[in-house]
C-alpha cells in the first residue's frame, strides 16, 4: 500500500476525474476509479499503473443508480486504505431549467446531490473513526453567483458547498480530524459541454480553465488548508469579505420575534 494510502475518486474515466486520478497517482497515492464507463476505466488505470507504478483498481458504477452508489459506499466504509475521497462525478444542464426535461434535472440531482451527500458522509465517518482523511468535493462557481446559470444545476452546486462546510463544522466541533475542501471551478475545458451538445468554442475563451491547471490549482488549495478553493480568484480576501458578511448576519437569523419591519401597522 501506498504511504499516502489510497484515493478513491468519482467520475474518474474523464476530465476533471481523470485528471485528479493522474494528479494523485503522481504523487504517489493509490487509486480507485469510480465511473460508468469501465472501458475507460481500464485504459485509464493500466496507463497510470505503467506511468507511475500505483496501484490502480477500478470500481464501474453509475452513480444516478442507487445500487450502485450504495456500492461505492459500502467501499469507503469497508477500506481501511482509503484516505482520500473525491468527490466529483457531476451532471451538467442540457438547457435551462424551465420547460426543460424534468427527468434529466431528477438525475443531474440524483448524481450532484444524492450520490455526493451519500458518499461524503460515508467517507467522514470512516475516517472518523479512524482518526484522519480528507474529503474533496467539486462544486462550482455558480454555487456563490446562482442567477448567472440553470437553476438546478446551480442549486446541486449550493448543496455541495454547504454540505463541505458543514460537515467541516460538525467534525471540528466534535473533534475529529477530517479534513475538506470545496472546489469551486469556473468554465473548464472538459468533456462536459459536448455529452450536453454544447462547444467550448462558442464561450469568451479569457472564461475557460484548461483542466489540467484547475486540477493543479485545487491541490494547491488543498496543501494550504483551503476549506473552499475558487482556482481562477485572485484575492483570497474577497471570498473572506462574503463569509464575514454571512456571519454577521448570524445573531439575527433566528430570533422570538419578527423585525419591526415585518409588523403591521
Amino acid at each position: 500500500m501506498s504511504t499516502k494510502g489510497t484515493a478513491l475518486v468519482t467520475g474518474a474515466s474523464s476530465g476533471i476525474g481523470a485528471t485528479y486520478a493522474d494528479r494523485l497517482a503522481r504523487r504517489g497515492y493509490d487509486l480507485i476509479l469510480v465511473a460508468r464507463n469501465q472501458g475507460r476505466l481500464e485504459e485509464a488505470a493500466a496507463r497510470l499503473r505503467a506511468e507511475t507504478g500505483v496501484k490502480v483498481e477500478v470500481l464501474p458504477a453509475d452513480l444516478s443508480v442507487q445500487a450502485d452508489v450504495e456500492t461505492v459506499e459500502r467501499r469507503l466504509r469497508a477500506d481501511a486504505a482509503i484516505t482520500l475521497l473525491v468527490n466529483n462525478a457531476g451532471l451538467g444542464p442540457k438547457e435551462g431549467s424551465l420547460g426543460s426535461d424534468i427527468a434529466y434535472q431528477d438525475t443531474m440531482i440524483a448524481v450532484n446531490v444524492t450520490a455526493v451527500n451519500r458518499l461524503a458522509i460515508a467517507a467522514t465517518d470512516a475516517f472518523a473513526a479512524k482518526g484522519a482523511g480528507t474529503v474533496v468535493n467539486v462544486a462550482s462557481v455558480v454555487a456563490l453567483i446562482p442567477e448567472m446559470f440553470s437553476a438546478t444545476y446551480a442549486a446541486t452546486k449550493a448543496f455541495v458547498l454547504a454540505l463541505t462546510q458543514s460537515l467541516q463544522a460538525e467534525t471540528a466541533k466534535a473533534g475529529k480530524a477530517v479534513k475538506f475542501q470545496a472546489v469551486l471551478p469556473g468554465l473548464t475545458r472538459t468533456e462536459i459541454f459536448d455529452r450536453v451538445g454544447k462547444s467550448f468554442d462558442d464561450l469568451d475563451q479569457n472564461m475557460v480553465m484548461e483542466v489540467g491547471e484547475m486540477v493543479e490549482a485545487a491541490l494547491t488549495g488543498l496543501d494550504q488548508g483551503e476549506l473552499v478553493t475558487i482556482p481562477s480568484l485572485p484575492d483570497p480576501a474577497d471570498f473572506n469579505a462574503l463569509n464575514q458578511a454571512r456571519y454577521a448576519l448570524g445573531p439575527n437569523l433566528s430570533r422570538n420575534h419578527a423585525a419591526d419591519r415585518y409588523k403591521a401597522g
